[in-house]
């Protein structure tokens, strides 16, 4: 049995979107788009706090919702760790909430930033500094949270096949346990 809930954590433009359906095809099971980005088109990118939260909240009902109806398992493109990143990255503060928020996934998937940045109106952070301070803070909330997870790296079809390896290796760690 693979995890219930798995998360695609990181910094923008590192691909979680590409992938999040097609492991949720591959597994057999449903897949949360991330809100943020819906948002950000509908309001524009200059976020306060408030945006941010409201944000993390409306995807973490997604998130009850989708498993109160069975998913599983759930596949999330981000979840309020990475919503509670962005803050850190915009102000470099957050509200109480985020750290209040138990709602973490099972398994978190970190991508790397080695693949290039692309503009397309809702990212902010293109340049290699900015790029890699949200990657280490993206890391250190996941290390801070203490929630299990895994790097996944690589260009085209082998970023999939290392999503799913390390699905897979996930699975077989939470079966012989």
């Amino acid at each position: 049995m693979i995890p219930r809930t798995i998360c695609l954590h990181g910094p923008e433009s590192v691909g979680k979107s590409t992938i999040l359906h097609k492991l949720a095809d591959h597994f057999g099971g449903e897949a949360i788009e991330e809100y943020g980005r819906e948002y950000a088109e509908a309001r524009g990118i200059d976020f306060t706090m408030q945006d941010l939260l409201e944000i993390a909240k409306t995807h973490d009902a997604g998130r009850r919702m989708m498993l109160s109806a069975g998913a599983d398992p759930l596949i999330l493109d981000t979840d309020p760790l990475m919503t509670a990143v962005w803050a850190d990255m915009l102000f470099g503060k957050r509200d109480p909430w985020f750290d209040a928020w138990t709602g973490t996934a099972d398994f978190y998937l970190l991508f790397d930033i080695d693949l290039p940045w692309v503009a397309d109106g809702t990212r902010l952070f293109g340049t290699p500094e900015l790029r890699a301070q949200f990657f280490e803070l993206s890391r250190a909330e996941l290390e801070r949270r203490g929630v299990r997870w895994a790097l996944v790296g690589g260009q085209g079809d082998a970023r999939l096949a290392h999503a799913i390896a390390a699905i897979e290796a996930e699975q077989r760690a939470l079966q012989s346990a």
